[in-house]
């Protein structure tokens, strides 16, 4: 049983699931830091201060922080925002390496060229 959870846990998939959630935990404490350092502050000043994580209703005994889900709401908006000018700003890198014509080397042209011309003799 171990031998067999030992192969598991070494499989390729395993790893890179791995690695894949601590780099994203990762990169989710720098995603939160710019939301709570940079982006929040910067709208509160937008905002003339205002801040939603304090309003609250009292109902009986009960207190409902409604302002603090609305404030959850704005950062999951802002945060989701972010990873997404993230990722695109990824793609556009990775499309322009797709862009760019693979380099061919001189035998393959050489073949091309021998080939373009057997099929001009033969027409």
């Amino acid at each position: 049983m171990w031998k067999d959870f030992k192969e598991f846990a070494m499989q390729g998939n395993v790893l890179d699931l791995a690695i894949g959630v601590i780099i994203g935990a990762a990169f989710g404490n720098i995603v939160s830091s710019l939301v709570d350092h940079v982006i929040m502050p910067f709208i509160g000043i937008l905002l003339n201060g205002v801040d939603f994580s304090g309003l609250a209703l009292t109902v009986g005994g009960a207190e409902l922080k409604y302002g603090m889900f609305i404030q959850s709401v704005l950062d999951f908006l802002i945060i989701a925002f972010s990873i997404f000018l993230f990722v695109r700003l990824i793609m556009k890198f990775k499309k322009k390496e797709e862009e760019k014509e693979p380099e061919v080397d001189k035998q393959e042209q050489l073949l091309t060229e021998i080939r373009d011309l057997l099929k001009e003799q033969q027409n």
